[in-house]
């Protein structure tokens, strides 16, 4: 009597269990989670969101700050050859973005620098002082102003060296071995270009100094053939700019291109400063 009253109390109770584990079960393989399941499941993944950062999310490194290097501004800490196209001994450095204000620390093997239509305003003498491999460097289109001494006079192979279109009002010193220089569209003076700036190049082959303000012609060595001084404020010529005075036999060996256009002199009435030339510079004879 006693086995059936418990039969009779237990088989209710299993069938009441077995039927909400059941309902439970046939739940969430519905998709349809009580409101309590659901709501501490949305908040745990919410905190979790939070704590991981966006960049390990999606597999990025995370080592640098939102202000760190790549978020724009100076390239000064930037490896070189992130913000240059980097070839076997040449550098390439046009319009870069974010500004370029100063000469990238370069490659030790750097023969060719290309840093053109940049902001770089001064050179300092130690920008090149380890890469002494150079034999061109072309940073027209820049802002400089200023060059200190010996940042390129200690190149001992740098043969092309162009810095027109800046904002020079002096001369910098220049290494022995140049062959072309070219110091178009600046602001120089004669004032600014020693006597003897280009006395020792005795390599010289071309010299541009076109749109400028020179009120003279520098001396040049016997080496130069092409000389571009055009749309300057040259005044005058005398018997010893590009002749040797009254030596009527000297004849200048190498020279036979020469621009003194859009220059206020008048050619024609200084006749005796062009004997020793091949042939008769380019400007205003009248």
């Amino acid at each position: 009597m006693t086995t059936v009253v418990f039969l009779c109390l237990l088989v209710p109770w299993l069938a009441t269990v077995s039927g909400n584990s059941l309902d439970q079960k046939t739940q969430l393989i519905l998709g349809r989670v009580p409101a309590r399941h659901r709501a501490g499941d949305y908040l745990e993944s919410r905190k979790t969101k939070r704590e991981v950062p966006a960049h390990r999310e999606h597999g990025m490194l995370g080592d640098e700050s939102e202000d760190g290097p790549n978020a724009g501004g100076d390239t000064s800490d930037l490896p070189t050859c992130l913000l240059c196209v980097c070839l076997t001994g040449s550098v390439y450095c046009e319009e870069v973005s974010p500004d370029m204000t100063s000469v990238p620390a370069l490659p030790k093997e750097t023969a060719y620098l290309y840093a053109r239509y940049n902001r770089i305003k001064k050179i300092r003498s130690k920008d090149f002082a380890d890469i002494l491999t150079l034999k061109r460097i072309d940073l027209t289109g820049n802002l400089i102003s200023e060059v200190e001494d010996g940042a390129f006079s200690k190149l001992p192979v740098l043969e092309e060296l162009n810095l027109s279109e800046n904002r020079l009002v002096k001369l910098p010193m220049l290494p022995a071995k140049l062959t072309v220089f070219n110091a178009n569209y600046n602001l120089l003076k004669t004032r600014g270009v020693k006597a003897t700036a280009f006395k020792k190049l005795t390599r010289l082959v071309n010299l541009f100094l076109a749109d400028n303000q020179l009120e003279a012609v520098p001396q040049i060595p016997e080496s130069v053939r092409t000389l571009h001084l055009q749309n300057n404020n040259i005044t005058e010529i005398s018997v010893d700019t590009f002749c040797k005075g009254n030596n009527t036999y000297y004849l200048r060996p190498s020279l036979n291109e020469v621009r003194l256009d859009g220059n206020p002199v008048v050619l024609s009435k200084y006749p005796d400063s062009f004997i020793c030339l091949r042939s008769l510079p380019l400007g205003r004879y009248y």
